[in-house]
């Protein structure tokens, strides 16, 4: 869909499923009207895909398309069920490392339902780690297990890119959600990375909540934040509670930043019941393209189709999901609000506040801090094996083979069982076995931690898995248990 000039930005586009190619044709046409100029290369992705024996729903030639034009404008698509089918957007995010999601949560009140008229909150969410690594196995009859991983470069960059969008877009305040009082390495290190960061911002306020009272708050009174900056799974969950209660998940566009490629989506599914009716709303979708302009410079465009957007809610032209008789004029279908829209053009809102955006192609960008590497030494070793043996037959067992290590506890779960353990504790067969050198902090020869496994595994306790216990100039990098 090029204006034919050369100035023309390729983007890559794909319909999805399900409401999908109805979305993004009245997402097109709006943004085409408001003089977006585009060089759209169309990509099939989704239901086609995985039928055609794509695993993650995305073909060679899609691949081509988004490493050639580095924008992606996505429809919704549908996943299917079973195991062996890996999520898109996951695999998309990943691929090209697009660490952040950025997701406005502006109340539209009174035009769309809302308790909190006076909310304007942006979710800032880590896109890559976190439990969403998808590092998943089933270690014992019982026990499978996930692996949460936070790294300090992926936390640095995505806390920079929060502070740095709050500078470019006037906004005076970053929060940050964790639980670092229960998960003290992983949530630890996203924290102490934000406060870092933060100390290099003093223009800019910026507090921590644990993350449960944090969301509390954030659903009873989102007037308190401003922008918030979270870990994946938190930032997954809570930017679509934002979303809902500013007024509709509906209506809510993303963006997965890259520091190459960007992803520009609705937050919403395919909804295949009401694929084909010309009933779904394509807000989502069309204010995930106004981010887009912003990002490929074009910004007069994006403010344009903004602010007609805004004049069409509040003269109550809506579709289904958001009609409300009290405040609404006309229900309309998703090709007529496209068409109210587009008629809209070069008017802004007379009540909700008019959207504003830098005609700069300067995107925001950041840098990962360089840092000497601490001084790394091996002092002992998790080994988790399967048992359902007594704990104290199970220890004795393992101290009769520990060589020159110490059997220094046993965990059930993170609870420890042993020494010192209480019979009330509910056990499972996976048991975490710490083994250290006799004197406690000393270094552990690798020979050591190889052959406790040997000896182990011919007495009959074959390890599941192990975990090296490492000191970083001299502080311990690994968690107590519980109990302990």
């Amino acid at each position: 869909m090029s204006t034919g000039r050369t100035g023309a930005v390729p983007i890559t586009v794909a319909y999805g499923d399900g409401i999908g190619p109805e979305i993004m044709d009245a997402t097109l046409r709006i943004i085409t009207a408001g003089a977006a100029d585009l060089d759209v290369e169309t990509i099939r992705i989704g239901e086609a895909a995985y039928a055609a024996g794509s695993t993650a729903g995305i073909g060679p030639e899609a691949w081509e398309s988004l490493r050639r034009t580095k924008v992606f404008l996505k429809a919704p698509i549908t996943t299917p069920q079973g195991g062996g089918i890996k999520s898109l957007n996951v695999t998309v995010r990943k691929a090209f490392g697009l660490f952040a999601n950025v997701r406005p949560c502006p109340s539209y009140h009174p035009f769309v339902a809302t308790e909190h008229p006076g909310m304007d909150v942006v979710i800032v969410r880590e896109n890559e780690e976190d439990l969403y690594g998808g590092i998943e196995h089933r270690q014992t009859e019982d026990v499978t297990q996930c692996l949460k991983l936070i790294t300090r470069p992926g936390t640095e960059r995505l806390v920079r890119y929060a502070f740095e969008y709050a500078r470019r877009y006037g906004r005076s305040k970053v929060a940050c959600f964790t639980k670092d009082n229960i998960m003290k390495m992983t949530d630890g290190l996203f924290r102490r990375v934000f406060e870092e960061v933060a100390a290099a911002y003093p223009d800019l306020e910026s507090e921590h909540w644990i993350v449960d009272i944090g969301a509390a708050k954030l659903a009873d009174t989102p007037e308190a934040f401003d922008v918030v900056v979270l870990p994946n799974l938190y930032g997954d969950i809570l930017s679509d509670v934002a979303a809902q209660i500013a007024g509709s998940v509906g209506l809510a566009g993303s963006a997965n930043i890259g520091s190459e490629v960007a992803m520009f989506e609705a937050i919403h599914g395919s909804a295949p019941p009401l694929a084909g009716q010309n009933v779904a709303n394509p807000s989502g979708l069309l204010l995930g393209a106004v981010q887009m302009l912003v990002h490929i410079g074009q910004g007069e465009a994006a403010e344009r189709v903004h602010n007609a957007w805004l004049r069409t809610i509040e003269d109550g032209v809506h579709t289904d999901d958001i009609y409300d008789p009290a405040v609404s004029s006309e229900r309309v279908g998703t090709s007529q609000f496209a068409d109210a829209v587009i008629a809209r053009l070069g008017e802004a809102p007379k009540t909700l506040k008019p959207a504003r955006y830098p005609s700069s192609s300067e995107r925001i960008s950041v840098a990962v801090s360089e840092r000497l590497p601490a001084r790394k030494e091996l002092v002992g070793i998790d080994v988790f094996v399967e048992s359902r043996q007594p704990v104290d037959e199970l220890a004795k067992g393992l101290e009769d083979n520990a060589g020159p290590l110490a059997l220094v506890m046993i965990t059930n779960r993170g609870q420890k069982v042993y020494p010192d353990g209480i019979p009330e504790t509910f056990c499972v067969d996976h048991w975490r076995c710490r083994f250290e050198a006799g004197e406690a902090g000393s270094p552990v020869p690798h020979e050591d931690v190889v052959a406790l496994l040997g000896r182990l595994a011919g007495a009959g306790f074959p390890f599941i898995k192990a975990e090296g216990l490492f000191t970083f100039d001299g502080q311990p990098g690994f968690s107590l248990a519980q109990g302990q």
